[in-house]
């Protein structure tokens, strides 16, 4: 029935929000148009970032209402990776089943690290 899934976040700044998803997190850059959208891949996952803007210039954007995770096969090493690249950490959580840790876009867009025990 589904073929694959994607999530679209909204930005404010294209151009830092590409920079990010591709510089910081290592992901790829699928494609990009028009300064308006681009499309990341992440194992497993399509990424799309939109960005609109109107007449009186870009959109506000708001954070909170979606999380994206990445799962990783070594917690530490990750987060060693990504912190070297500015990344800030917040809320861990280390379950049974799995650790997880929080992260933020610079739009205030929660990601998180998962790493399956």
């Amino acid at each position: 029935m589904f073929k694959s899934g994607n999530v679209t976040v909204m930005v404010a700044d294209m151009k830092k929000a590409v920079q990010f998803y591709i510089e910081t997190l290592g992901l790829e850059l699928q494609h990009e148009g028009d300064g308006h959208f681009a499309q990341i891949a992440a194992p497993g996952l399509t990424i799309g970032l939109l960005h609109l803007a109107g007449e009186q210039g870009s959109e506000p954007v708001k954070s909170g209402s979606m999380s994206i995770g990445l799962e990783v096969e070594e917690m530490g090493s990750a987060i060693a990776t990504l912190k070297s690249r500015g990344v800030d950490f917040h809320d861990a959580v280390d379950g049974k089943a799995a650790q997880v840790v929080h992260f933020s876009d610079p739009d205030g867009n929660t990601l998180y690290l998962v790493c399956n025990r």
